[in-house]
């Protein structure tokens, strides 16, 4: 398999499709909202987190079984259903739109995969094994939770600050770079 390139996608009120609604589907809701993605729910049934947030109109859901045309529209697709034939039917019609598509623990029909991510402040580390062992990457992304210090979060804003800062100082970019990188490991250094 050709090296995956990673990436960070801006889903602020952007559609997005979840088809499946069990406790694995209610994980990438979440993750979708913190994204602030407008989530479209469909599945036969729902679990109660993922009813929960439909009935507090947090995301839409509508309950019935995945029918062709259901990623019309979609700027993301997500496949948490577990069935694998569902998964499949998915993945053709996302693929026929130009949709990006991801099947939970289903590596066949996806067009992406879904890192784990380490939340620090606006600080975000993603963890990948290219798809192949998702557990794995999960458990890395809770031992650097744990072992890196909280502070990146701040750090993030001082450095912006930092940078603006720089930005109206220092006409050069080459030597608002230079400076910008002996401040930063400076600090990183210090948090370290």
């Amino acid at each position: 398999m050709a090296e995956l390139f990673p990436i960070f996608l801006n889903l602020a009120k952007r559609p997005v499709l979840v088809v499946g609604a069990g406790k694995v589907a209610a994980r990438k809701v979440e993750g979708l909202r913190l994204a602030d993605a407008d989530v479209y729910v469909i599945a036969p049934a729902a679990c109660d987190q993922v009813r929960a947030l439909a009935i507090g109109n947090e995301v839409t859901l509508e309950e019935r079984p995945y029918r062709k045309g259901d990623c019309e529209g979609a700027f993301l697709v997500i496949a948490a259903t577990g069935d694998a034939a569902v998964n499949a039917a998915v993945r053709a019609e996302a693929e026929s739109l130009g949709i990006p598509v991801n099947a939970v623990d289903d590596p066949a029909n996806c067009s992406f995969y879904t890192p784990a991510v380490v939340r620090i402040g606006d600080m975000r580390i993603a963890v990948s094994t290219q798809g192949h062992a998702p557990g794995l990457a999960g458990l890395l992304r809770e031992r650097l939770e744990q072992a890196l210090p909280q502070g990146l979060g701040a750090l993030v804003h001082e450095a912006a600050e930092y940078r603006a800062r720089l930005k109206q100082e220092e006409p050069s970019e080459a030597e608002r770079s230079r400076k910008f990188k002996e401040w930063a490991k400076q600090r990183l250094d210090s948090l370290f």
